[in-house]
């Protein structure tokens, strides 16, 4: 492969500045230029310092905090004229035209009015704004729906936010009232379209099962925020919450949001309702993570709770200025009754984007607003994007205009000579010229601007018109095309800009997001291997699965999931009814404190989410003496799932119905899994959890002693719990994590079922799963208190105290008993991985970026096609170049490129290596040893590893992409090494990493690039790409508003770029280059004219056969190639991804073939005029002697020439349709009816000199002799370029249109001499099916997938290199997802921590009273139910987790 930036040649100084002229933004002009941020106090409740005034009593300008009004759209009223007539002349056409049109207003140039000179220019201008003004109404719309947005703030006596905010930006859609008349009787306030909008981004909510319960209101107040008591009360004399739309929140308001709600500015928290001051958010929407974030209030604060406390407190807080990190926040705030400061940090705000999960309510008070706030900063402003072909389309019309140039100096040189010349000779057409305003020294200046008026149509201006009007059409074609119309939501494909129609059609990097995206963001539990047995679920059919999906709970972003009854109320209702949103209480699990008798079973849908009769069979033979050690591992394991977790469940008492709650959507997925089969988590009591198994009548205690968190580094997640019966208090370590990190901790003697679960790992790794291993141990009691006290001390040690926690975590978590696998599905956008293997057949390269962790981000890449069954990962991590601690990420990628692809090239330039360095002096250096660590684990993938034949792929961190993107030479070498892989997948990125990633490619190879996301995280991206698409999902519209393209799924992109973007790409340059052919003949007839007319720019034709050239005689079938052309039927183009290709290398439009088209325009009017010049021994054939009329043989040289250019754009058209025969007849009926019909008008009503033309024309045998005889020889050579191209060097494109003309029933989508490349074909380069393959790289085509059928099989055991370690390993599908270190568990471990002293302390006090005794933990617990019943049933020997009795 070639070096990518080769093709980088340095430019000169004038190519630089016309590049930037052609980059040059109009919206500079027209944004604000914002102060530099900068610390700022911000005071609740309490007056401004005198320091925020200046000397004149007026606010400073850094106390004025900007509105929480965002707008996307680019005009307003007063901008929109000024600045939409800049973009307009930013095309060269426009400008010449306008010149134009004033030169003709001097009196010396004048040919017609010079109000009707204007008007076409006019009419250009006007309908290319009204088409931008609709497009930003719609943008208007959509952020009127996201500014007015509602929340609760606080308002009333007593409290008053004295924060000063700047006036909001006025915008015209709201500037244009609405007419309630209008909006019929029972229309809401808002607009119907923002209604639409906010229909569609709740439907999904509406109909996702995993919402929790309808809570119950209580009738008597209480003293909770979010009592009814306290919303928007009729009267307004006591503090209370009132709605208020997000545009009018201000910086040191207080809000209080509730669960579910989205977070309208970046907020502190002051508290919350759950237990340790926590709240859950959702963060997908700025990062891409899936499972929870855990937040805490401030502690000092945490009891300003009801309205009424802020009115007798008073804060200040300090924070920093704004800024667009989005992982680091430092500040203080302080009462101002005792002046302490208190930490603030990220981990105690609640930032815009995300979105309040599993908390009832929390309160906060608004730090940044607007621009201001993290996401909004992370994102670029809405530019003003321009096709490609409209950008190549402005170098072509600079050469058409030194064309003009160069013919009016050829007149004006000329004109003047002959004037010179023959002025003293009185020749008789210089009669007059010793005229003071006709001197013949100085004529050749007005020959030369009357030659600019004459062959001004070189440069056509109805061509922008007609590219208007195609390309809304196009995108009507869009919009009707039901193939990528979504019935479930109702939602169409829009086109939100119709200018970019054909840049669709060039697309060679597509940059997606993950989450929403690619996948649904819904965990599915779909196998597992239990002692070496596998249990896929019952063969349910798709639609009843779908079923269950509605009714049966799931997981959603927030990994709440439901079992919920038929009649669950949950899952019904719309999503945006205010009664939702009521106060309420639902009987948790987790906040019962009283003795109870068993709960009875609680309602559990019949269509649950995992279904295995086997399964079920095998659970129920446990008391078996045949099958019962089986048994006893299928109940160890999913008793494992249940407990071994950090869920949380609660139980609604109207209906039963359980919902757990859970930060990791893997973990929610897991536990209702286990429900599923009937080991239902019936929740937690501080920290004891219970259990309901099949087997047993009452509910089973287990007390929780530990949990040592799950890390990416630790790969594993482990709890210690004690059952609590009567006769069995053993302790057990229940542990889940990557197959690896389990199998080398396992007990010794498990060979064999560890050999044979490794195998199952491998099956479900190459079904696209995720998965995990299950193991337990048992521990004896004294073994567990010397390990707890040694733990405890890891915990509160104040050097190295991670070390010390892992290390003690380590010594537990050995001599293991495998149980087994999980293999869960992270449930895909439909059509998925069959889009993205036929998009990279199109030869078009995919890139991630998502936030997810690496191994996540790896799953998914198998799971789509985007990781080949035989690809090889590059693993790049990071550190800083020049760390003295690890590899950084240029050694790493250095070292892959020196191993992987050494024969490049790449390793030669010299911009790859750091100032001063070259790859000599690099090797030897000291601080580059590149070699690869020796980890020994190279024997895990074989001698073959690296030279796999599925290519690689590589995949980068974002902390490595942050180094590599800091330095020119590190971002060079990214770039050469990313366009040598097969893909690119970037973890752990911020938004604006997004954009820098499609910079990078955009700029440094300068290739059309496409991004896609569906989140607020991926606007930047979105906006940074040629092509945006959004995707109206679950993640709210932020990227669709911001988007040129919007679709409903991700499988629709296939269909958008292959057929629609193919289409108008070759529909529209075919038109364009057509255009400028159809204009050059007619300006080559006068042009040729003026050898004869002494160069005095004298017109040929009668004026008004010039007038309408482009209005009537030549612009049907060019319209109608834009419109209805089609270079081949769509479902070829979706069979065969690999027709993209011509697209992607641009062959449908450029300089070539604009200079092709341009001779045979020059070509075809020489033929014209010198055929029909010489075919008339005069200018006329009367033969009354009345020989000097001109119109008569250049009337048939207009005919001529319309007959001409419309035969030979039909020559040009693939499709002939009924449309296109009528627009290529169309000019020449026109041309010979208005021929007809103007020749009979007399000059008695207006002056004309065509009167009686057709009467001499027509019966002229010299006409009948001209006309066919020089439209013949005229379209001749291009008749016969191709046929004799279709003959003998067809393109695929060719042959597969003649095989579905000659066999219209042939299935070319299942042929496989089409579609599958033949066995022993020789690649000669000539056949059809090798011509594809030659020099892009990919590999042979395969057949698509076609609906209806299954996912392939996908073997992912390619091999990994990790090359900050040097690790080689094979990728058997692990992933797990939960929050690391985050504030909800290290309060639940400090609790426990606490816990733990109190019993040793405990312990030491029975010690005294009981010496010898026998340590129970039971006293600890008086609440524990005394009514433990025994089990009847028995069985020989200990079941694992069962009580000694059975």
């Amino acid at each position: 492969m070639a070096v990518a930036s080769a093709h980088r040649r340095k430019k000169s100084k004038i190519g630089a500045f016309f590049h930037r002229l052609v980059d040059w933004r109009v919206e500079d002009l027209f944004s604000k230029k914002r102060p530099p941020p900068r610390q700022r106090t911000i005071y609740v409740n309490h007056d401004l310092p005198p320091d925020a005034y200046d000397h004149k009593g007026k606010l400073k300008k850094e106390w004025v905090y900007t509105t929480n009004q965002v707008v996307t759209s680019k005009y307003t009223i007063i901008t929109f004229i000024p600045r939409n007539l800049l973009e307009q002349f930013r095309r060269v056409a426009n400008v010449f035209f306008a010149l134009i049109a004033i030169l003709q207003f001097l009196p010396e140039f004048s040919t017609i009015s010079p109000g009707l000179v204007l008007l076409p220019l006019i009419v250009v201008l006007l309908i290319t704004a009204g088409k931008d003004g609709y497009e930003d109404i719609k943008r208007h719309q959509s952020d009127r729906h996201v500014n007015h947005s509602k929340t609760l703030v606080l308002h009333g006596p007593g409290y008053s936010n004295r924060n000063v905010t700047g006036e909001k930006e006025k915008k015209f859609s709201t500037s244009i009232p609405i007419p309630v008349s209008l909006k019929g009787k029972n229309a809401p306030e808002e607009d119907a379209f923002a209604a639409d909008i906010e229909k569609q981004a709740h439907q999904q909510e509406a109909q996702t099962p995993d919402t929790p319960p309808t809570l119950v209101v209580s009738d008597e107040p209480t003293d909770e925020p979010d009592d009814p008591q306290f919303i928007d009360p009729p009267n307004e004399d006591k503090p209370h919450w009132k709605t208020t739309i997000w545009e009018d929140v201000h910086v040191g308001d207080i809000v209080m949001l509730r669960s579910d709600d989205p977070i309208p500015a970046d907020i502190l928290i002051i508290a919350t309702s759950e237990e340790e001051n926590v709240a859950f958010v959702e963060t997908k929407n700025l990062d891409g993570e899936t499972n929870l974030k855990s937040r805490h209030g401030v502690a000092e604060i945490s009891h300003l709770r009801t309205p009424e406390d802020f009115t007798t407190t008073s804060l200040e807080i300090e924070v920093e200025a704004a800024a667009a990190n989005m992982y680091q926040m430092h500040g203080a705030v302080s009462i101002k009754e005792t002046d302490m400061k208190h930490p603030i940090d990220l981990q105690t705000v609640l930032l815009r984007g995300t979105v309040v999960r599993n908390t009832r309510w929390c309160i906060g008070v608004v730090l940044y607003t607007g621009l201001d706030t993290k996401i909004v900063m992370n994102s670029g402003l809405t530019p003003s994007k321009r096709s490609k072909v409209e950008r190549k389309m402005n170098p072509q019309v600079l050469i058409n205009l030194a064309i003009l140039a160069a013919m009016a100096v050829v007149c004006a040189i000329v004109d003047a000579v002959l004037e010179t010349k023959y002025y003293p000779k009185q020749a008789p057409w210089m009669y007059g010229a010793d005229r003071s305003d006709d001197n013949p020294r100085i004529n050749g200046i007005i020959t030369f601007a009357n030659a600019l008026i004459t062959f001004q149509n070189v440069i056509p201006i109805s061509l922008y018109i007609s590219i208007e009007f195609v390309r809304t059409c196009q995108a009507a074609f869009i919009y009707f095309d039901h193939e990528i119309y979504y019935p479930a939501t109702d939602t169409p494909t829009l086109a939100r800009s119709w200018n970019l129609s054909d840049d669709l059609g060039q697309i060679e990097y597509i940059f997606s997001d993950k989450t929403g995206t690619l996948t649904q963001n819904a965990m599915i539990f779909r196998q597992c291997s239990i002692g070496g047995k596998i249990y896929g679920g019952d063969n349910v059919p798709d639609e009843t699965r779908e079923g269950e999906e509605v009714i049966g709970g799931g997981t959603d972003g927030d990994g709440t999931m439901v079992t919920p009854t038929r009649e669950d109320p949950s899952s019904s209702g719309a999503a945006g009814d205010e009664s939702k949103e009521k106060p309420g209480k639902a009987k948790s699990m987790e906040s019962s404190s009283t003795a109870s008798p068993p709960l009875p079973p609680p309602k559990v849908n019949t269509h649950t989410r995992f279904i295995d009769s086997q399964l079920q069979a095998d659970l129920s033979q446990q008391n078996s003496d045949s099958n019962s050690q089986h048994a006893r591992a299928l109940n160890g394991f999913f008793v494992c799932l249940s407990l071994c977790h950090t869920v949380l469940a609660s139980q609604d008492k109207d209906t039963g119905v359980i919902t757990y709650k859970a930060q990791s959507p893997d973990e929610a997925a897991l536990v209702q899994a286990a429900a599923d089969v009937g080991f239902i988590f019936r929740g937690r009591e501080k920290e004891i959890m219970r259990l309901q198994t099949p087997f047993a009548d009452h509910l089973e205690e287990y007390e929780l002693l530990n949990i040592l968190d799950f890390t990416s580094a630790r790969k594993r997640m482990s709890v210690l719990v004690r059952k609590l019966e009567e006769g069995d208090r053993r302790i057990f370590l229940l542990c889940k994590g990557a197959d690896n990190v389990i199998f080398e901790r396992l007990k010794p003697g498990q060979d064999e079922l560890k050999d044979k679960t490794e195998e199952d790992l491998g099956f479900f790794a190459s079904e696209g799963l995720r998965t995990l291993c299950l193991a337990y141990k048992v521990i004896p009691e004294d073994e567990y208190n010397t390990w707890a006290d040694k733990y405890h001390d890891a915990t509160i040690a104040l050097d190295d105290r991670d070390e010390k926690i892992e290390a003690a975590s380590d010594e537990i978590e050995q001599n293991l008993r495998l149980l087994g696998a999980t293999a869960i599905e992270d449930k895909l956008q439909d059509g998925v991985p069959e889009a993205i293997a036929d998009l990279k057949r199109a030869g078009i390269k995919v890139w991630v970026a998502t936030g997810d962790k690496l191994e996540t981000a790896i799953a998914i890449g198998h799971t789509t096609n985007l990781i080949a069954r035989e690809s090889n990962l590059i693993i790049v991590r990071g550190g800083e170049y020049g760390s003295e601690t690890g590899k950084s990420a240029y050694e790493q990628m250095y070292a892959a490129i020196d191993e992987f692809f050494p024969e490049s090239g790449i390793l030669e330039l010299a911009e790859v290596y750091p100032p001063g360095e070259n790859r000599d002096t690099l090797k030897d250096s000291d601080r580059h040893r590149l070699r690869r660590m020796p980890t020994g684990a190279s024997s895990i993938a074989g001698h073959d590893n690296g030279d796999r034949p599925g290519g690689f792929v590589l995949v980068i961190d974002g902390l490595a992409l942050g180094y590599a993107l800091k330095e020119e030479f590190s971002k060079e070498l990214l770039l050469q090494l990313g366009t040598q892989c097969e893909a690119v997948i970037c973890c752990r990125v911020s938004p604006k990493q997004k954009a820098e990633i499609v910079h990078l490619i955009k700029d440094g190879l300068g290739v059309m690039t496409l991004a896609i996301g569906d989140g607020a995280n991926d606007v930047s991206m979105i906006q940074a790409a040629d092509v945006g698409v959004g995707i109206s999902g679950e993640e709210g519209l932020q990227a669709v508003n911001s988007s040129d393209y919007a679709i409903a799924q991700f499988r629709f992109l296939k269909r958008l770029l292959l057929v629609h973007g193919h289409w108008s790409y070759a529909r529209n340059g075919n038109m364009i280059v057509n255009f400028f052919y159809k204009n050059i003949v007619c300006i080559g007839v006068l042009w040729w004219f003026q050898i004869y007319c002494g160069w005095s720019t004298t017109y040929v034709f009668e004026y008004t056969y010039l007038l309408f050239w482009n209005v009537f005689w030549s612009i049907a079938p060019v319209i109608a190639i834009g419109i209805f052309d089609r270079i081949i039927d769509d479902d070829i183009l979706m069979a065969i991804p690999e027709l993209y290709r011509t697209g992607r290398e641009g062959k449908h439009f450029g300089t070539k073939l604009f200079t092709l088209y341009m001779t045979d325009g020059v070509y075809q009017s020489a033929v014209i005029f010198f055929l029909v010049n010489y075919a008339y021994w005069s200018t006329t054939s009367r033969t009354d002697g009345y020989d000097g009329y001109i119109y008569e043989f250049s009337s048939t040289m207009v005919f001529a020439a319309v007959l001409a250019v419309n035969l030979f754009n039909g020559l040009n058209t693939a499709a002939w349709t009924g449309w296109v025969w009528f627009a290529v007849l169309l000019g020449p009926v026109l041309v010979w009816g208005y021929t007809a019909v103007y020749s009979l008008i007399s000059p008695g009503w207006f002056r004309t000199d065509s009167f009686g033309n057709y009467w001499f024309v027509f019966r002229a045998a010299l006409f009948w002799l001209s006309l066919p005889l020089a439209l013949f020889i005229a379209v001749l050579p291009r008749y016969v370029a191709k046929a004799y191209k279709f003959m003998y060097h067809p393109s695929d494109i060719d042959i597969l249109r003649t095989v579905r003309k000659l066999h219209p029933d042939h299935d070319i989508t299942n042929d496989p001499r089409i579609t599958r490349r033949l066995p022993g074909h020789d690649d000669d380069g000539r056949s059809f099916v090798s011509s594809r393959a030659s020099t892009d790289g990919y590999q042979t085509p395969r057949r698509s997938f076609t609906a209806g059928v299954g996912r392939p099989s996908l073997d992912t055991r390619g091999s990994q290199v990790d090359m900050a370690t040097g690790l080689r390993a094979i990728h058997r599908g692990f992933d797990f997802s939960q929050e690391e270190g985050g504030v909800a568990i290290r309060r639940v471990q400090s609790r426990l921590s606490s816990r733990h002293q109190s019993r040793v302390s405990l312990h030491a006090v029975e010690e005294e009273r009981n010496p010898g005794g026998r340590r129970g933990s039971i006293s600890l617990f008086p609440n524990l139910r005394k009514s433990i019943k025994e089990r009847k049933a028995s069985a020989p020997g200990k079941i694992p987790f069962q009580s000694s009795s059975s």
